[in-house]
């Protein structure tokens, strides 16, 4: 069971993640690049962020390998941010969610309009 304190420290990395990648200037990671979750261990000691690209899977896990050579700075960035005692290591995963869910979101499209041309000849 996850802890209140772990939940809201996972929530605070996703925020300030979100802010620091902005700041990046690494021509690797992809300006399209957004931060899905952030896992935090139990003992607060490491951290997966997973991150996704509309661009498609090979670009994120491009930024991924452009976040793993900034994590240093990133790290610090968070430290003085959330005024934590002890930054997680943060390890970074790229994830297709956004892909996905843009897959689903086309396909229901695609059934949506021949029930809604139904709908409206039946309301006239």
């Amino acid at each position: 069971m996850a802890s209140y304190k772990t939940n809201r420290t996972e929530e605070d990395i996703l925020r300030e993640m979100t802010a620091i990648l902005r700041e990046l200037k690494d021509p690797r990671i992809d300006p399209m690049l957004t931060v899905v979750r952030a896992e935090l261990s139990r003992d607060l000691s490491d951290c997966k962020i997973f991150v996704s690209s509309l661009s498609g899977q090979e670009t994120a896990k491009r930024s991924c390998q452009g976040l793993d050579s900034a994590s240093g700075f990133i790290r610090r960035e968070l430290f003085h941010r959330l005024k934590i005692r002890k930054c997680p290591a943060l390890h970074f995963v790229a994830d297709d969610s956004i892909a996905h869910s843009a897959e689903i979101n086309r396909k229901l499209h695609e059934i949506l309009p021949a029930e809604e041309s139904g709908d409206e000849t039946g309301e006239e």
